[in-house]
């Protein structure tokens, strides 16, 4: 078991501090705070059932990329490329199937499969090579998307088949489209094997520190290729998600997700598990970010509000979760000693 496990355990059974209760729930309590706020200053469009299936619908292509990038990070790496990966993956549908015809769901093993080549190639680069991740998936993400304006032109392809856009944004449940359930869904899975599996907590032990983790027989560099390769293939999940909300492809749009999807996988970082990246906080981060801008749309607020707040928040994000993260290692190394 590792030394953060056994904190966290430790605290579980010792019952948590009221600071620990605020510091692990204010996002959630900030996140109601903005729903009632938003609410009853615009009860006649916010306050809608309309209105928060949109918001719940609209977003889970964004939960589902941040879940992605999720794993490299608890790996100690950056994935950039998940935005050109989402594209790709959307175009490549878009095209096989409006254009030459061939089955959606074939469409969709075509683009997974992309997915986690590039992963592949990723995980080469980084650990083969010793090149920074960072720099490689900036390099293949802005690679794939000079692929994405060759293959379409850069043109839009419409009519993508309804057996995809059916499932995913027109079939409803309880009022709110599917794509919010494959989303969530997607956030339990990740939080069981993050959590309760043993190579989610190897995982996590590689990304607190590799030089312990070789010395303790983890096989580091499989593991970081692993996790690339997984954040490949969900960002092409992603894409068809992507695909069947929009019915459509477009060559430019994907890209706008990169920065809002980092921004809630450190607001993430702050809340319910502060100073580690989990999917429960980044579950909640995006659907926080995404309420306010939603609401302050409501009132005119123009579009650029919207990189401000997203831009923002990803260097407060960052900042808190380093703090937290300081405090949580600061308290395990105490507990052990």
């Amino acid at each position: 078991m590792s030394a953060e496990t056994a904190s966290l355990a430790q605290r579980l059974r010792g019952g948590m501090s009221v600071g620990e209760f605020v510091e692990r729930f204010a996002l959630v309590g900030a996140w109601i705070a903005v729903i009632v706020v938003f609410s009853a200053l615009k009860p006649d469009t916010f306050a809608t059932s309309s209105n928060f299936a949109a918001i719940l619908g609209s977003q889970a292509v964004l939960v589902v990329l941040t879940c992605a990038l999720l794993i490299p990070l608890t790996a100690g790496d950056y994935d950039l490329s998940i935005t050109g990966v989402l594209t790709l993956s959307q175009m490549m549908i878009g095209i096989l199937n409006t254009v030459y015809g061939i089955s959606v769901y074939v469409c969709i093993v075509v683009a997974l499969l992309m997915g986690a080549l590039v992963g592949l190639i990723n995980g080469a680069f980084v650990v083969i090579f010793g090149i920074d991740s960072f720099i490689v998936t900036l390099g293949t993400g802005t690679f794939l998307g000079g692929v994405v304006l060759w293959i379409s032109n850069s043109e839009t392809f419409a009519g993508i088949s309804s057996q995809l856009t059916g499932p995913v944004v027109v079939e409803l449940f309880l009022g709110v489209p599917l794509a919010f359930y494959y989303g969530l869904a997607l956030v339990i899975v990740l939080w069981y094997f993050l959590e309760y599996t043993s190579l989610g907590r190897q995982l996590l032990f590689v990304g607190r520190s590799r030089s312990v983790a070789r010395l303790s027989g983890l096989p580091v560099g499989r593991l970081r290729w692993g996790a690339l390769v997984a954040s490949g293939l969900i960002a092409a999940g992603a894409g068809v998600l992507y695909a069947g909300i929009t019915g459509a492809a477009d060559p430019v749009s994907g890209a706008g997700f990169l920065l809002p999807a980092f921004a809630a996988a450190f607001l993430g970082a702050t809340s319910i598990v502060p100073g580690r990246f989990n999917p429960w906080g980044s579950f909640i981060a995006v659907y926080f970010l995404v309420t306010g801008i939603t609401g302050l749309a409501l009132f005119g607020i123009q579009s650029w509000l919207q990189d401000m707040f997203y831009g923002g928040a990803l260097v407060l994000a960052v900042t808190f979760s380093q703090i937290a993260r300081r405090r949580e290692e600061h308290v395990s190394g105490g507990r052990e000693g």
